[in-house]
């Protein structure tokens, strides 16, 4: 059973005590002040976060794919992440996958004692055939969400690679995991509302591992999003964009190889430099 009291998300802020005292903007700037901290925490763990990019790279480029458990807020925030990574790298939208606890609705509405639940997301694990090729990243801000223990030790069960998220040194996931990935900001300015510094902080690794773990797939050139799916107008002349800067092609050209290449920006930039 974990000692709650002992964990410094649910700690008090001695800072915002009379929060509800201040005015609109001291409320902002306390807000924005206690924000400033958290790339400085995040900045402990990037040794951590350099290890989980590695795992995640090397389990693409074996074949397998990125899982992310959570529950609530953490659940929410892997499941925009992987969301994000087709339109972004061209993957297809099963090499990163994001499991929430409580399904599907709980993306959209509070599903607060799902993360109770050992097998909650084990389940949909089972569902994704999650096998020993993949990897297991569970986010869980006060590390206490027993469905991502529960999922974490059902990878390990596999011989699956385990990375951890969360927000408290005496996370209980740490065991749990073989890269532990813990970043410490301290109490919440609302106490024990971890959508906020801990939220951000898990936004900001969660960027990272996802841009790291493609980028050493392959899926840019130099900084360019080489296979991003144009799909507005919008990403149709960024697209057009990237071409001509890669190859020196004009944009008509740039136009043309695109389109000739089904829409796959690395393809038609390949095809202007072998003319070259």
């Amino acid at each position: 059973m974990t000692d709650f009291n002992s964990l410094k998300t649910e700690s008090r802020n001695l800072k915002s005590a009379d929060i509800d005292k201040m005015s609109a903007l001291e409320i902002a700037q306390l807000i924005n002040e206690e924000d400033k901290t958290v790339a400085f925490a995040v900045t402990e763990a990037l040794e951590s976060i350099a290890r989980g990019i590695d795992a995640m790279a090397d389990a693409l480029k074996n074949g397998g794919r990125i899982f992310y458990i959570g529950a609530g807020t953490s659940g929410r925030l892997g499941v925009l992440d992987a969301s994000e990574c087709p339109p972004t790298y061209g993957v297809s939208a099963d090499t990163v996958i994001g499991i929430i606890a409580g399904g599907r609705d709980a993306a959209f509405e509070s599903i607060e004692d799902a993360e109770d639940d050992f097998d909650s997301c084990v389940k949909q694990m089972k569902e994704k055939g999650f096998c020993g090729k993949d990897v297991c990243v569970g986010l869980s801000a006060s590390g206490s969400a027993n469905c991502v223990k529960g999922a974490l030790q059902y990878a390990a069960s596999l011989s699956a690679k385990t990375i951890s998220v969360s927000c408290n040194h005496n996370s209980p996931l740490l065991p749990l995991s073989d890269i532990a990935i813990t970043v410490e900001v301290g109490p919440e300015v609302i106490n024990g509302s971890t959508r906020m510094k801990a939220g951000t902080a898990q936004k900001m690794i969660l960027n990272m591992l996802s841009t790291g773990a493609m980028v050493r797939f392959g899926r840019t050139r130099g900084n360019y999003m080489a296979y991003m799916i144009p799909s507005n107008i919008k990403l149709v002349d960024r697209a057009i964009r990237i071409i001509c800067a890669k190859t020196g092609a004009t944009p008509e050209r740039a136009k043309a190889e695109l389109e000739k290449a089904g829409n796959v920006i690395a393809d038609a930039i390949d095809a202007i430099e072998a003319e070259a």
